[in-house]
């Protein structure tokens, strides 16, 4: 059933690139963990034991807060579709922000998207794969245009904003360094 590996191999990352959602997972060393699912086209392997995803603005900014804090995070795909597996990406995970020397090399892997948050690079200690046959079949219909809108709309002092009441802090109350180190 599981197994583990020592990197993302190719057959891993073919599985990667087919599957339209993904969730992330961390915690701090006191408080509540986040499992969070992420869309739209965001994520690339950038080679066998690194990976990253452009974040996107959204309601909290936990990742960032917990990752400031101790580094540990868990990416982890299922498919949905007729051949079953579930892959967990477990390591060091590192926030990379516009400001930051590292920026422009990870963000020329991504489209420009309205909302562009920070960058999350995962450098994977360990590769695990299960069955995945209690996951039921779903059929993806399209992404939500909904996040995309939202902040289009808001536009860039809009989410600045948005980032100033919502996105500074944990709800535990941890730093996330967003606008300052």
């Amino acid at each position: 059933m599981a197994k583990f590996y020592n990197e993302i191999n190719p057959s891993l990352q073919n599985f990667i690139q087919e599957q339209k959602i993904f969730f992330t997972a961390t915690a701090p060393t006191q408080g509540r963990i986040n499992l969070s699912p992420k869309g739209i086209d965001t994520f690339r392997c950038i080679d066998s034991k690194t990976v990253a995803y452009l974040d996107l603005t959204g309601s909290g900014n936990e990742t960032s807060a917990h990752l400031e804090e101790n580094g540990r995070m868990t990416i982890m795909f299922c498919s949905f579709s007729e051949q079953p597996l579930i892959l967990r990406l477990y390591g060091q995970g590192q926030v990379i922000r516009p400001r930051e020397p590292q920026w422009q090399e990870y963000y020329s892997l991504f489209a420009s998207l309205p909302g562009e948050r920070q960058i999350i690079v995962l450098e994977v200690e360990s590769v695990q794969t299960s069955c995945g046959f209690g996951v039921p079949l779903y059929e993806f219909q399209s992404e939500r245009e909904t996040l995309i809108k939202w902040a289009s709309n808001k536009g860039k002092e809009g989410i600045n904003a948005y980032w100033q009441g919502k996105n500074l802090q944990s709800i535990d109350g941890l730093p996330t360094k967003l606008l300052s180190d």
